[in-house]
């Protein structure tokens, strides 16, 4: 099964934009998916299991890289590219 997930992520402090980047890098790097990013969110794009647990592993890298960061996803079970 396919899966698209949509991405905001808010690191809270003065220097939001270099995790954010960081983060999309790493997502990045996983050649399984796709991503796609505009000023608004980040849309991953790939298997279920794979994207799950990229999501999973990149969520926790994040969370204690940075002091508080909020993260709001939407998914659905279809490919929407």
């Amino acid at each position: 099964m396919n899966l698209s997930v949509e991405i905001s992520m808010y690191p809270l402090n003065q220097e939001y934009g270099t995790p954010i980047l960081q983060f999309i890098e790493r997502l990045k790097s996983y050649k399984d998916l796709e991503i796609r990013s505009n000023t608004m969110s980040t849309q991953v794009f790939g298997e279920y299991g794979m994207v799950m647990d990229v999501i999973k592993e990149e969520m926790q890298s994040a969370f204690l890289t940075e002091d508080a960061v909020v993260m709001v996803m939407k998914f659905i079970n279809k490919d929407l590219r």
